[in-house]
């Protein structure tokens, strides 16, 4: 590879990890072309982009995101050994569930590292856990519900008061009547 070819995809590397907040390194080395190919078309159905390079390239690329100002990827550098391949995701959680689903069927990719959000995550026990992760939107569900459950408990106190009232009425005024 020239000095250019990899110039480029150092840079193109470099944007990619200072425009997503989410990206997964994994070793998907022995699974066979077949196994990749369908690992790659999982992701793409999902909106996941899989890259594959070498880790030098990758080691340049996260130093030059970070010189851009970008979020520091330090932590990374340390499993940068061995075959990597690269899981960009605009959802936390989503490249760990499509790797668990993945490993019912095959013994790879196995998680080196994750990066959310300015998090560092090593190791592949910390699949299970990424992979409980909410998602933004989630999350965002969640607080919603929230924020409008003490509103509908204060409608239903006044409708359920309401009939109450009415009913009071109701027989006080069949007691006046009597």
């Amino acid at each position: 590879m020239t000095k250019n070819g990899k110039a480029e995809i150092i840079a193109e590397l470099a944007e990619k990890f200072g425009a997503t907040s989410v990206f997964y390194l994994t070793d998907s080395s022995t699974l066979t072309v077949e196994a990749i190919n369908n690992l790659r078309r999982e992701c793409f159905s999902k909106g996941v982009q899989v890259k594959v390079a070498k880790n030098t390239l990758i080691k340049r690329a996260l130093e030059s995101a970070t010189a851009d100002g970008g979020s520091t990827y330090e932590g990374l550098y340390d499993v940068l050994k061995g075959p990597t391949t690269i899981i960009f995701s605009e959802v936390s959680n989503l490249p760990a569930k499509i790797i668990k689903e993945f490993r019912k069927s095959n013994e790879k990719p196995v998680l080196k590292a994750a990066f959310i959000d300015n998090e560092v995550y090593i190791g592949d026990e910390q699949l299970e856990f990424l992979s409980s992760l909410k998602s933004k939107d989630e999350l965002i569900a969640d607080v919603l519900a929230l924020l409008q459950s003490p509103a509908k408990n204060v409608v239903s106190a006044l409708q359920s008061s309401g009939g109450k009232l009415a009913g009071i009425l109701k027989t006080l005024s069949e007691r006046e009547e009597a």
